[in-house]
C-alpha cells in the first residue's frame, strides 16, 4: 500500500454543469487549474458535493480521465466509492482502472441502516478488496445511521489500509474520542468547513472541504496556520468565513458554493434534479459577503 499525506486541505470538487446540464468539462478543468495554483493539498472527486447520484458512469469515467491528466500527480487524488451494497463495491475496486488514483473515500452505507456491527463487515470486505488507502466518511446527516468511535477505531485497528476518518457527525464529543485513542497512523479529518478550526485544535489534520473550491487559498492557509499552532492567525480567517459557512449549506450542498462561484465567474448556477440552485435571497446575501471580502463578483 502506498503512503499518503491527507494533512492539510482537501477540496470536495462540484460537478459544473452547462445551462442544458451537460457536464461543463472545461469548466471543471479551470477549476481544477484553480486548485492547484491555490494551495489545495489534494483532491476528493465523485463524492457528495460532485452529485454523483446524477451522474452517468460515462461521465463519472470522464471526470476522472480530466482530473488526473489535469492533476497529473502534483497533488494526491481521492475518489469516492461508495455504496450500500457492499458486494457492488467490492467488485468495482477490484475490476476498475485506479491509475491515477491515491486513495478512496467510502461513506457509511446509506438507506439500509446497518448495525454497528454491519458498518465494520461492509469496510471489512472494501479493505480487503483493494491495495489502496481507504478514508473512511461518516456522515449521518446524509446516510441515517452513525458510525460510532468504537467501530471507526475497531476499522482502524484491525483494516491496515484504513488511513484516516472524515468525520461529519458534528459530535465533537465522538470526534474527539477517536483522535484520542485511534491508532498511530490513522488520521482524523474534518467533513465540515465551519468545526474544521476547532478539531485541529484537537488534533484533526485538516478537511475535506466544500468551501475550498470558492476560496482555496484563503482556506488551506487557515488549515496550514492552526496545524502550525498560530491559532491566533488561524482563529481571525476561520471568523472571517463564519457567515458564508452558514450561507453555504442553508439550501443545501452544493447549491451554496456553485451559487458562489457563479458569482466569481466560474460556473453557470446548474445543477441536476432532485437539487435546485439556492434561493435569490441566499444568492443576495452570498454575493453581499463576496463583496465585503472584495471578491469581484
Amino acid at each position: 500500500m502506498a503512503n499518503i499525506n491527507l494533512k492539510g486541505m482537501g477540496v470536495a470538487l462540484i460537478t459544473p454543469f452547462k445551462e442544458d446540464e451537460s457536464v461543463d468539462y472545461e469548466a471543471l478543468g479551470k477549476l481544477v487549474d484553480y486548485q492547484l495554483q491555490n494551495g489545495t493539498d489534494y483532491l476528493v472527486v465523485l463524492g457528495t458535493t460532485a452529485e454523483t447520484p446524477t451522474l452517468t458512469e460515462e461521465e463519472k469515467q470522464n471526470i476522472i480521465q480530466l482530473v488526473v491528466s489535469k492533476v497529473n500527480s502534483r497533488i494526491p487524488i481521492v475518489l469516492g466509492v461508495g455504496g450500500n451494497c457492499t458486494r457492488t463495491i467490492v467488485e468495482k475496486l477490484k475490476k476498475d482502472n485506479f491509475d491515477g488514483i491515491d486513495a478512496i473515500l467510502s461513506v457509511v452505507p446509506y438507506y439500509n441502516k446497518p448495525s454497528q456491527e454491519g458498518i465494520y463487515q461492509h469496510y471489512k470486505a472494501i479493505s480487503e478488496a483493494t491495495p489502496l488507502p481507504i478514508v473512511l466518511y461518516n456522515v449521518p446527516g446524509r446516510t441515517g445511521v452513525n458510525m460510532t468511535a468504537e467501530t471507526t477505531l475497531r476499522i482502524a485497528r484491525e483494516c491496515k489500509n484504513v488511513v484516516a476518518i472524515k468525520e461529519a457527525s458534528g459530535n465533537i464529543t465522538q470526534m474527539d474520542d477517536i483522535i484520542k485513542n485511534k491508532p498511530e497512523n490513522f488520521d482524523v479529518i474534518s467533513g465540515d468547513d465551519g468545526i474544521t478550526f476547532p478539531l485541529i485544535t484537537l488534533g484533526a489534520v485538516g478537511v475535506i472541504s466544500v468551501i475550498g473550491n470558492a476560496f482555496p487559498r484563503e482556506f488551506s492557509r487557515m488549515v496550514r496556520l492552526g496545524l502550525a499552532g498560530d491559532y491566533d492567525n488561524a482563529r481571525t480567517i476561520h471568523h472571517s468565513f463564519t457567515e458564508l459557512f452558514n450561507l453555504l449549506f442553508v439550501d443545501g450542498n452544493p447549491a451554496g458554493v456553485k451559487s458562489m462561484l457563479n458569482a466569481m465567474g466560474y460556473v453557470e448556477n446548474k445543477l441536476r434534479l432532485p437539487l435546485v440552485p439556492t434561493r435569490i435571497t441566499t444568492f443576495e446575501k452570498i454575493r453581499d459577503v463576496l463583496r465585503q471580502l472584495n471578491i469581484k463578483c
